[in-house]
């Protein structure tokens, strides 16, 4: 990836604020009751033996992505220990994006607002990003397949109809082996739901390990994990876009069509910040990353987004 150069001047510090498995699953015995929460640290750098990257994004105080940092800005630490970012860049490369759309029967009479939020997205497509589309019920489906072409997409889903139970897990699942098949560096996976969950084979740990051997930022469009909605709701949503470095984007602050639109911002300005590990032991063992941002003057409070960590090479 061609690194940036590494100085961006303070006077372009600036707010972008924004309006208001390859082929289909197979059978399997089914799972009991789904486990939402895991202990177990999730890998999900990219790291050889000397560079770690860290892909970040940076929110103001109203979810606002932030542009125009420098590297004097940040702070890394890896188990606790601060390191120095050797290489820094504002990553504006074509993106993979997996659209992972809920049409379950619970959707309902927001189906409508989910097709516009997804369809505001290729607004600002580049003819050099790639697509494709999972939707899901009662089970997962990959209607289209990586293509070039957005306009594949935008039909499938204005054509969408709202039925069945839902496997959400189930529809991660299929994407996290779908964006694989990419060979952009940039990947993403967007997923459009209420939260809910009843009639996946999967199960979160499952899930979780399909997200990890992948490098896709998950960002999730539902309702917030306090709204009560159901059993898993805005939890689980906010649980699967943590894992991987996103974040959740909350139904009820902004209209749909405006949080894709912070997603498309996202994306396109990711900071990559590279540090060399002081602790070059090979011994596989699990290193947490813990990003920190100093504000410019004026600013205010920030807010990094990044992956929690990754496991050292092991002999």
């Amino acid at each position: 990836m061609e690194i940036a150069g590494c100085v961006v001047r303070m006077g372009l510090v600036a707010l972008l604020a924004l309006p208001g498995q390859e082929g289909p699953i197979q059978p399997r015995p089914r799972i009991g009751t789904k486990k939402l929460a895991d202990t177990e640290p999730t890998p999900n750098l990219r790291v050889d033996t000397n560079l770690v990257q860290v892909p970040v994004t940076v929110t103001d105080r109203l979810g606002r992505p932030v542009i125009g940092l420098e590297k004097e800005n940040f702070y890394v630490l890896d188990n606790r220990v601060e390191q120095s970012i050797i290489r820094f860049a504002m990553d504006d490369e074509p993106v993979a994006v997996g659209f992972v759309f809920d049409i379950s029967g619970s959707i309902g009479k927001m189906l409508g607002q989910c097709q516009l939020a997804a369809h505001e997205f290729f607004k600002t497509a580049d003819p050099a990003d790639e697509f494709f589309l999972v939707e899901f019920e009662s089970a997962p489906k990959l209607v289209v397949p990586l293509t070039k072409n957005a306009g594949d997409i935008r039909h499938e889903i204005m054509l969408t109809k709202s039925k069945g139970m839902t496997a959400l897990l189930d529809g991660v699942y299929l994407a996290a082996n779908e964006i694989r098949k990419s060979k952009l560096s940039k990947k993403a996976l967007i997923l459009i739901s209420d939260g809910g969950e009843n009639h996946s084979r999967y199960n979160f740990a499952e899930v979780r390990n399909a997200l990890r051997e992948t490098d896709a930022l998950l960002y999730s469009i539902g309702p917030s994990p306090d709204d009560g909605w159901g059993d898993n709701n805005g939890r689980l949503l906010k649980q699967l876009a943590e894992i991987t470095g996103g974040r959740l984007l909350e139904m009820g602050r902004g209209d749909l069509a405006d949080l894709s639109q912070k997603i498309i911002i996202d994306l396109r300005n990711r900071y990559l910040l590279y540090y060399s590990p002081q602790d070059r032991t090979r011994d596989g063992r699990f290193h947490r990353i813990e990003v920190q941002v100093l504000p410019p003057r004026g600013l205010g409070k920030l807010t990094p987004h990044w992956r929690t960590g990754y496991y050292a090479p092991a002999e």
